[in-house]
């Protein structure tokens, strides 16, 4: 892609963002509860949220998981609601709603038409007040160990997992988002009871509405439904860490492909090195036209190849990861850390163009729907990262120069600090093994994702 077609992309996303500007409106609670919206009288839905700035990092080790599990005991109901009600009232509305939790938050939103944002904002309000019954907490903690059965069996989130546990080793990042068998299957009642009274405070949670709002009414609602809300003052941890340098070879059943991940530290998603962090990563790994597709995708070495840059609060990460057969993992690591060796020395300003503008168009259309605009205004604040509107961010993306790049290499060296190889067991009968090298720690992956 050439200057005039970039500057033309440009331009055009710029118009298509224009009708945005100034929509950004702010409003706080008594009690400390946040609200932001992202206003567009023009759409023909609105989406509406709560985000709570606690995850997997805020857990104390031993409890591990009480995040997630703790996300799925809110739509069991309330004092006023059942969970036959809850699904029922949000069918009513027509809503789209679900829920997920990540490392570093957890969040409840609702799609829905302009008119039912006020009945969405009611349901959502009042099942982030749970009943917590000891019932339902029995049951779901059934389901909880299911899942983490469940994404035992899958090689590359066992891998992700285990990457995260090393590359962030003594650190809160390092946690399991589902938590293990072990936390799982010890976590009583009133220890949740706790931590959602520790962490699910008014001053702990932001109120983001996008789309066609009214933002005045949206205001006066959260103060009917909110207002009582106590707030606790959390603060979230953020101990010294250094990246820790391992190897681990994953052997599980069920698999018969090789799966090898590379990692190494990156900025913070505050830092305004993340644009630059993203677009290297997309350079060498972010799709079709990227480096290691051609080095390993189109020459049938390997069946999937990518790279990716992931921005958490206070300090981040990038991946590369390849599938591949069991005899080839040595030389897809090869190649793996050659394209990473050379990707400073021979980038291109053709190089950037196509990723600023790949990326600008993907931020771009992600704002095409409410839910979009309300996941980034979530995910923000979430991250404790400053609001910057979409067109500016857009802007931020379509100037990093190749000094940039460089100068981001610079910061965060290109260099794997750790190696995660997921290889098929040996032995069929078998548990899932772990073997390290480095003289870390032996642990089993055995679980990843959030719903």
């Amino acid at each position: 892609m050439n200057l005039h077609a970039t500057q033309t992309l440009n331009q055009n996303l710029d118009h298509s963002l224009n009708r945005h500007l100034n929509s950004h409106r702010t409003a706080r609670l008594a009690n400390g509860l946040e609200i932001q919206a992202e206003v567009d009288p023009l759409a023909h839905t609105a989406a509406v949220g709560f985000f709570v700035r606690t995850g997997a990092r805020d857990e104390p080790t031993e409890l591990m998981g009480v995040s997630h599990f703790l996300e799925h005991m809110m739509f069991k109901g309330s004092e006023t609601r059942g969970a036959l009600d809850v699904n029922r009232d949000f069918d009513e509305l027509g809503a789209s709603h679900n829920a997920f939790t990540t490392s570093e938050l957890t969040a409840y939103y609702a799609h829905v038409l302009p008119d039912r944002v006020s009945g969405a904002l009611e349901v959502l309000a009042d099942i982030l007040r749970p009943s917590l019954r000891s019932k339902d907490f029995d049951e779901e903690k059934g389901v909880i160990l299911e899942e983490i059965a469940m994404y035992a069996d899958q090689p590359f989130w066992v891998g992700y997992e285990a990457m995260m546990e090393h590359l962030y080793h003594g650190h809160p990042l390092s946690h399991r988002v589902l938590g293990t068998t072990a936390t799982v299957s010890a976590l009583a009642r009133d220890q949740m009871a706790s931590y959602f009274a520790a962490h699910y405070s008014a001053d702990n949670t932001v109120l983001v509405a996008a789309g066609n709002v009214d933002f005045d009414a949206l205001v006066r609602d959260a103060e009917r439904l909110c207002g009582h809300w106590t707030a606790a003052r959390p603060s979230r941890t953020h101990p010294a860490w250094s990246p820790n340098t391992t190897e681990a070879i994953i052997r599980l059943k069920n698999t018969a492909r090789a799966y090898v991940l590379l990692s190494l530290p990156g900025p913070a998603i505050q830092d305004d090195r993340r644009y630059a962090a993203g677009i290297l990563m997309h350079i060498l790994g972010g799709g079709d036209g990227s480096r290691l597709h051609w080095a390993l995708v189109e020459t049938g070495i390997a069946e999937e190849a990518s790279a990716s840059y992931d921005g958490h609060d206070g300090m981040g990460d990038s991946t590369l990861f390849a599938v591949c057969d069991v005899e080839k993992v040595a030389e897809i690591e090869a190649i793996l850390r050659r394209e990473l060796n050379a990707l400073v020395d021979s980038l291109t300003e053709d190089d950037l163009l196509r990723a600023r503008s790949r990326i600008a168009t993907g931020a771009a259309a992600a704002s095409e729907r409410p839910n979009g605009r309300m996941f980034r205004l979530g995910t923000l604040w979430g991250y404790g990262a400053d609001y910057i509107p979409l067109e500016a961010e857009v802007d931020r993306i379509s100037h990093v120069t190749l000094d940039d790049l460089r100068a981001c290499s610079r910061d965060f060296p290109l260099d794997p600090k750790v190696k995660v190889v997921v290889l098929p067991t040996e032995d069929e009968t078998t548990d899932t093994a772990v073997t390290l090298a480095d003289g870390v720690t032996n642990s089993v992956a055995n679980g990843v994702a959030a719903n």
